[in-house]
């Protein structure tokens, strides 16, 4: 028995320190990081180096604590203003989304798999949430900086669409396991009721729960070493208790984890980094089990159905859902086709795949084989793609801000100020002699290994290492000071725009100088207020609104959305090939709103002739 505990312990260790080993080869080459752990988990298991996991209880257990920890983080990244900006796409995506791509693949899986219609549609169930972690690593790989109301909308809708797939996914288990007597109507009432009560428990105990942890960490003097494991078992007891009252822990505990990211609790930038390093653990550990757990020897009876489905779900699926979901929204056809494209499936998808093995249901080994193949097929596909595809649609955009040199350090006691250290690097604007704003008190400059009062230590120059008192508002106002210059890219010049006009301006002079055909009261608009309004109500940096023959281009907002910089582009370079799939309700209503003008306008112009033609008929 003791030799079995070393021997298991010498082989998780070893699995965990390979997966971590390679993420320095995914990082290096771009490849999806749950790709690789899988791998892993693949080459170590059955077919592989012979480790015989077949424990689908365990691996259920282990992976949903696994995921409540990924989901609380995510909620705790999750910044109040992403989510306002992006909250209502987001969260159509999450619900309305999840049901049109279960629908349409378990269709298809009807046709295409040995499978009964209840099974096929828990099998659609299973794949139809998205998993962005993946996503978001390789656009920082990728060094992609994606549009800011794009990002939101990804970000919102990975973290709020897994509690909708595993509700359908136990909802049709249930039905499954009680012969699926239930009529259609009672069925969809039930279905219905289910997640009103899931959804309506997970919310409110995510905000309690949310809250709890921040009145708690707020009256509690904890060791700095314990504050953490606090926190993370505070937020394991949400998720538990949500869900054995009835309600959807994941969703709990990701609304949580959002309502303590965003109250400016204390010592919230150590939290930040223990819970970095916890969520990484998670997802290894998730992973290799769900590896493990896989026989690929199996594979072969169902591999070119599970490759149709999983081809059909990227192509027609998801990029129809998507579609419909999105049509109430101002996105354009690009943003549509890339938030489509960015639909990558995971460890949630292989984790519910288990469920129908727990339950003993009949093809239950044949879901789960199929559903992993789907979400291998995902990775490979879209993992590798995301970056050149984001580019081709044109949703990156150039950085605000070069490299920043920042370390974040705790003050015990104190909630509402921060301690940053910067490094001046040569050529910011701090060592061009930019001044420090008053609001910010820097307290000491190392130089050459020597430590100085500020006062005394004159110009910064590049190297120094610079402490500076902040309130806890303001950090990201002082990145840009100690930022490096961005390199230019020759491409910038198109993004931006050949140069800058002032959004204070009346449009009445953009309409002298180019004749854009505006009316009176488009005129009578500033630059600002009419390229906000043209865009929906909100402009994010990046944004680029075409009128004939010029382009005005979002060169910067401030912290309140207002348009403080933008661009003009004259005669600029034509757009990339269209997206012929895709267009949202805004551009469909402006091409009708264009074409019945022209109606209107030829009407008029007929109209005198067609007078004239029946005057002359009555006086013959």
């Amino acid at each position: 028995m003791d030799q079995a505990i070393y021997v298991i312990t010498l082989v998780g260790t070893a699995l965990v320190l390979l997966a971590a080993f390679s993420s320095l080869v995914a990082f290096r080459f771009g490849a999806p990081l749950l790709l690789v752990f899988l791998g892993i988990g693949l080459a170590a298991g059955t077919n592989g180096l012979g480790l015989d996991f077949d424990n689908a209880p365990v691996a259920f257990f282990v992976g949903s604590l696994a995921l409540a920890v990924i989901l609380f983080d995510s909620g705790f990244g999750t910044s109040a203003a992403s989510f306002r900006s992006a909250s209502a796409p987001a969260i159509v995506l999450a619900t309305a989304g999840v049901l049109v791509t279960a629908g349409l693949v378990g269709l298809v899986a009807y046709y295409v798999a040995d499978l009964g219609w209840l099974e096929s549609l828990l099998l659609g169930a299973a794949v139809a949430s998205t998993d962005a972690a993946a996503v978001f690593f390789l656009l920082r790989v990728g060094n992609i900086s994606v549009r800011d109301r794009v990002r939101s909308t990804l970000e919102v809708e990975s973290g709020s669409n897994d509690p909708m797939a595993i509700f359908l996914t136990l909802a049709l288990v249930n039905l499954i396991e009680t012969g699926g007597a239930l009529q259609p109507g009672a069925l969809a009432g039930e279905i219905l009721l289910g997640f009103l009560q899931q959804m309506g428990i997970g919310l409110v105990a995510g905000f309690a729960g949310g809250y709890l942890i921040v009145r708690l960490v707020e009256r509690l003097h904890l060791e700095q070493g314990l504050l953490p494991i606090f926190v993370l078992a505070l937020s394991l007891l949400v998720f538990a208790v949500t869900g054995a009252i009835g309600g959807s822990g994941f969703l709990a505990v990701y609304v949580a984890g959002m309502v303590a990211g965003n109250a400016r609790m204390r010592s919230t930038g150590m939290l930040k980094r223990f819970q970095d390093g916890v969520t990484w653990l998670a997802q290894i550990i998730m992973f290799l089990v769900l590896g493990l757990f896989a026989t690929p020897s199996q594979f072969a009876d169902i591999l070119f159905p599970a490759l149709f489905i999983g081809l059909f779900l990227i192509f027609i699926a998801r990029p129809l859902a998507v579609s419909l979901c999105l049509a109430p929204f101002r996105f354009s056809r690009a943003e549509t086709a890339f938030i489509s494209w960015v639909g990558l499936r995971g460890a949630v998808s292989i984790l519910l795949a288990l469920l129908p093995i727990m339950e003993g249901i009949e093809g239950g080994r044949t879901i789960f084989n199929i559903v992993f193949i789907v979400v291998l097929v995902s990775l490979v596909l879209q993992g590798w793609s995301i970056g050149p595809v984001a580019r081709r649609l044109g949703m990156t955009v150039p950085p605000r801000t070069g490299l920043v040199d920042k370390v974040e350090l705790e003050l015990p006691g104190s909630a509402h100020h921060e301690l940053l250290a910067f490094r001046v690097v040569a050529g910011s604007p701090v060592a061009r002699g930019e001044r420090i704003p008053r609001w910010a008190r820097p307290a000491l400059v190392i130089r050459d290994g020597r430590s100085m009062a500020f006062q005394y230590a004159g110009r910064l120059m590049a190297g120094d290492r610079v402490y500076i008192f902040v309130p806890d508002r303001y950090p990201r106002l002082l990145d840009r000071l100690f930022a490096s210059p961005t390199e230019v890219d020759p491409e910038d010049a198109d993004f931006f725009g050949a140069f800058a006009v002032d959004p204070e301006r009346p449009m009445a002079d953009m309409e002298a100088a180019y004749g854009l055909g505006l009316s009176q009261e488009d005129q009578d608009l500033t630059i600002a207020d009419f390229v906000r309004m043209r865009l929906g109500g909100r402009a994010e940096y990046g944004d680029r609104l075409p009128l004939g023959n010029v382009e005005l281009i979002v060169r910067d907002t401030d912290e309140d959305g207002r348009i403080t910089s933008i661009g003009l582009s004259v005669d600029p370079p034509a757009p990339g090939p269209p997206v012929p799939a895709y267009i949202s309700v805004g551009e469909a209503l402006s091409r009708l709103g264009v074409s019945l003008n022209r109606w209107r306008e030829n009407r008029r112009e007929e109209e005198p002739l067609g007078g004239a033609g029946e005057a002359a008929k009555d006086q013959s």
